[in-house]
C-alpha cells in the first residue's frame, strides 16, 4: 500500500491529458531556480516552455518505455526486457538498428505507478485504434506505449522515399490496440491532422511526424514532368496515399 503526496495534488502541477494507462502532468513554473536563473525561468514559463512528465498506471496495462526513460516507480512494479527468446532478441536488435530506436525497450508490469524522466518537449497521447489500428512514427518520437501494441520496423514503399526524401529507409510502426506516448517539439495546439479517405496528401519537406500504417508513402515529383516540377519550384514532395491520418507540424524544426 502506498500514497503519493505533493505530486499531482501540488498547486504548481496540472494534468494536461489522460488516456488509457497514461497521464501527462505539467509544471506551471520552474521553482527550482536561483537569482541568476529566475528571469529566464519566468519567460520560459510564459512562452509555454515547461517541464512535463508521463505518469503510467501499470495496474491498467503493462507499459513499454524507451530505454533510460524511467525516473521512479512505486508499488508492485517490475521491470523486464520483454524478450521472448533468442529469435525475439535478434528481431528487436535488427529493428533497433534500422529505426534508430533502442533495440531493447524495457517492459514494466505489476500494479503500481511508473513515472518517466521530465522533459521540456510536449507529450502526445494517441489512441492507435483511431488510426486504423496502426501508426508509423518518425525517428526519436517514441516515449512509451501500452505493451499490447506490437512494434515493427516499417520499410518505406520505395527506395526513393529514403534517398530522395531525406528520410531513413525504416520507421517504427506500432500495430494493434492501445495508447502510445510521443515526444514532440511542437505542441498539440499547432499540429495539423489530415484525414484521408481514398485520397492523397503531398508535403514539401519532412513535416509529417506520424501517419497511419494503412497509408502508402512515396516521394514523387511535384509536377507530372521534370520541367513542370522545376517551374513550380518545389521539385520532390512526400506523398501519403490511401485511407488514414497524417499528423504534421506547421514548420520544419
Amino acid at each position: 500500500m502506498f500514497k503519493i503526496r505533493n505530486f499531482e495534488d501540488n498547486d504548481n502541477v496540472r494534468v494536461v491529458e489522460e488516456l488509457g494507462a497514461f497521464k501527462v502532468i505539467e509544471y506551471k513554473r520552474d521553482l527550482s531556480v536561483n537569482h541568476s536563473t529566475v528571469q529566464s525561468a519566468y519567460y520560459a514559463s510564459r512562452m509555454n516552455v515547461r517541464r512535463r512528465q508521463l505518469v503510467c498506471d501499470v495496474s491498467l496495462s503493462n507499459i513499454t518505455v524507451q530505454a533510460g526513460a524511467m525516473q521512479w516507480m512505486v508499488g508492485d512494479v517490475k521491470a523486464t526486457t520483454g524478450l521472448k527468446g533468442l529469435g525475439d532478441l535478434i528481431k528487436k536488435s535488427f529493428r533497433g538498428s534500422v529505426t534508430k530506436e533502442s533495440a531493447i525497450k524495457p517492459e514494466y508490469t505489476g500494479s503500481g505507478i511508473l513515472v518517466l524522466e521530465p522533459t521540456y518537449k510536449h507529450i502526445l497521447l494517441i489512441d492507435v485504434d483511431k488510426w486504423n489500428g496502426s501508426i508509423v512514427v518518425e525517428d526519436g518520437l517514441f516515449l512509451a506505449c501500452e505493451s499490447e501494441l506490437q512494434h515493427k520496423a516499417v520499410m518505406r514503399s520505395n527506395l526513393s522515399s529514403a534517398t530522395l526524401g531525406g528520410e531513413g529507409l525504416f520507421n517504427l510502426g506500432l500495430f494493434g490496440h492501445g495508447v502510445v506516448a510521443l515526444e514532440s517539439y511542437v505542441p498539440r495546439e499547432e499540429l495539423i491532422e489530415v484525414e484521408l479517405v481514398n485520397d492523397e496528401l503531398k508535403i514539401d519537406g519532412n513535416m509529417a511526424i506520424a501517419w497511419s500504417g494503412s497509408l502508402k508513402f512515396t516521394v514523387e515529383r511535384s509536377g507530372k514532368t521534370l520541367i513542370g516540377s522545376a517551374a513550380s519550384g518545389e521539385g520532390l514532395v512526400n506523398v501519403y496515399r490511401g485511407t488514414g491520418k497524417v499528423l504534421m507540424v506547421p514548420v520544419i524544426q
